[in-house]
């Protein structure tokens, strides 16, 4: 069976092919090397999916011809969208990259899945959608107001694919996602980078934040899970929340880096970014029946990172 993957030299997408690829499916995928972060790392991440028989393409999604050319020779039975500009705080700088990027390019692919008779599509979605609702957060959750445009380009997503004319879409809401060759934006490679080069780290809102902490190989698992669902069930439009479904605080998250690194991070206290959300909690009843369990600790999810980041950047 094959399966297309967007953004697959991304973090999500890179540990993705490999699961699908040890799963017997036939691979391919697309990515744009965005530099939002350091591109070196993407490229080592294609490096290594070659080395395991994975093809990636260089292209992009905003380019409406390539991708509907790359889903017609390659006639995959399913996709899973992953490519994305990331990143909350820096959406609101630049909100137009998330516009062209999120919603134009997602359009392009629903319009390519839609010439080319695609059927089944898993796509990355975010628990930044369900801000403002109650915790924990459920696949019921009621929509508020976007706190930033990346939230609001996935709350878009979400709508695309549910008035497509594809037949069966599934979202996934992603609960901060992190672990080896993960984004170098992201709270646990930032702070342990800054941290070793004994550079000070910045908490926000003073530290009085909560995260439901997802490691990368739980994610990765749901996805499988659910892609492989999709083929059997009768529903058309699903959504799924991928959490480890606890709640970690921020300040717990930094002494676990601490600990790992024996280092003792420089603080600095700064107020709540506008982009942030205080705090989010992932109800992840819903998965579960289909066979999700979370696995991955903070306190094993850490370890496993800081020792990447070490072997890695030596």
């Amino acid at each position: 069976m094959k399966i297309f993957i967007t953004g697959i030299a991304g973090f999500i997408g890179f540990h993705t092919a490999l699961k699908f690829k040890k799963e017997n499916y036939e691979v391919l995928g697309i990515d744009n090397y965005c530099d939002y972060y350091d591109v070196n790392l993407k490229k080592e991440r294609a490096r290594i999916l070659k080395e395991n028989n994975i093809t990636v393409c260089a292209g992009d999604i905003r380019n409406l011809e390539y991708i509907n050319n790359l889903i017609l020779s390659y006639k995959p039975d399913i996709i899973i969208h992953l490519a994305a500009m990331a990143g909350v705080r820096y959406s609101m700088d630049f909100p137009q990259e998330y516009i062209d990027n999120n919603i134009t390019g997602t359009l392009n692919l629903i319009k390519a899945c839609e010439n080319n008779n695609v059927s089944k599509v898993v796509f990355a979605s975010t628990s930044c959608v369900m801000h403002g609702a109650p915790l924990p957060w459920s696949e019921s959750s009621v929509f508020s107001l976007q706190l930033n445009p990346y939230g609001y380009s996935k709350y878009i997503n979400e709508s695309q694919f549910y008035i497509s004319k594809i037949e069966k879409t599934v979202a996934l809401r992603f609960f901060t996602v992190y672990g080896p060759y993960g984004r170098p934006d992201m709270a646990l490679f930032d702070f342990t980078k800054n941290i070793i080069a004994g550079n000070p780290i910045t908490i926000f809102n003073y530290g009085d934040m909560k995260r439901d902490f997802t490691y990368v190989d739980d994610v990765v698992n749901a996805i499988f899970l659910v892609t492989e669902n999709l083929k059997t069930t009768s529903v058309k439009r699903d959504v799924y929340c991928v959490g480890y479904g606890e709640q970690v605080k921020l300040m717990d998250f930094v002494s676990e880096i601490e600990k790992n690194l024996n280092i003792v991070a420089i603080k600095e206290f700064a107020p709540k970014h506008d982009a942030d959300a205080k705090e989010t909690w992932s109800d992840t009843r819903k998965i579960q029946k289909l066979g999700y369990k979370s696995k991955v600790s903070i306190k094993e999810g850490v370890k496993n990172f800081v020792d990447w980041y070490r072997s890695y950047y030596q």
